[in-house]
């Protein structure tokens, strides 16, 4: 049999892979942005694009920008956009607030960071302001924890391949010492953070499943950890766990309705 190797295609190829890179490393592309990476015409790159949502491996939001689609996201897919979940999880997200009394918060994994998609900012003299559409490295939020601890180590691993991106606060900074504080979140079903996102804060984090039982987002507490109390954990937990249930339960009725 003849090798009948074809340029144009490998080349193709490619370009295909350049961008599965750059959406897997949670870069937005416009047609023309994808063209100038790639040093194609938009014509090119819209077709490549659309190849690429047509396989999952890419999506488009309302801007007609394009995002890393759900075979890309570690997660496992989900059948929810950010805007949805931010819908179903507000009942549970206030449901929280009124619980612990403090700012709390939800976010997702984007990549290696987590993203803050909504929150709640506590009232008190004293407090962590909410964050909204802000990212930071995943591993040291509480919230990101918990997202990580249900990856597997084949997962992490090529996460992080290129190392655990700097950070001023953070109390690790190799691989090995991240899956080991994972370990630890596994055992308990929560995570902490313990001034690791910044000076002065410290909080808790939970995970939020999908229907399909993998993990989509994380509630969290901010806490001023000058006002951090250890014997409040088992109570904000639970508040937590039923914040998370509660989502859950909503994300199963949405996943199982008709389209």
């Amino acid at each position: 049999m003849r090798n009948l190797e074809n340029p144009v295609k490998l080349e193709s190829v490619d370009r295909a892979l350049q961008l599965l890179v750059l959406l897997r490393e949670g870069e937005v592309l416009s047609v023309k942005s994808a063209g100038e990476r790639l040093g194609v015409a938009p014509s090119t790159a819209h077709r490549l694009l659309g190849t690429l949502v047509a396989r999952d491996f890419a999506t488009q939001d309302r801007e007609r920008r394009y995002r890393a689609g759900s075979q890309l996201v570690p997660q496992g897919e989900s059948r929810f956009s950010v805007n949805q979940l931010r819908q179903v999880a507000r009942p549970a997200l206030q449901r929280l607030y009124g619980d612990v009394v403090d700012t709390v918060q939800l976010m997702v994994l984007a990549g290696s960071h987590v993203r803050f998609i909504d929150g709640i900012e506590s009232e008190a003299a004293l407090h962590v302001k909410a964050r909204m559409g802000d990212l930071m490295p995943a591993y040291c939020s509480a919230g990101g924890k918990a997202i990580l601890a249900e990856l597997s180590n084949v997962e992490l691993e090529q996460l992080y391949r290129g190392g655990l991106t700097p950070w001023p606060t953070a109390r690790v900074h190799t691989l090995p010492a991240l899956k080991r504080q994972l370990a630890a979140v596994r055992k308990t079903g929560y995570a902490v953070n313990t001034e690791e996102t910044e000076q002065g804060v410290s909080g808790l984090g939970v995970c939020i499943r999908d229907a399909t039982g993998k993990p989509m987002a994380a509630f969290t507490t901010a806490i001023p950890t000058a006002r951090y109390q250890k014997g409040k954990v088992p109570d904000h937990v639970k508040a937590l766990r039923e914040a998370a249930s509660a989502t859950e339960a909503e994300l199963l009725t949405g996943a199982s309705e008709p389209h």
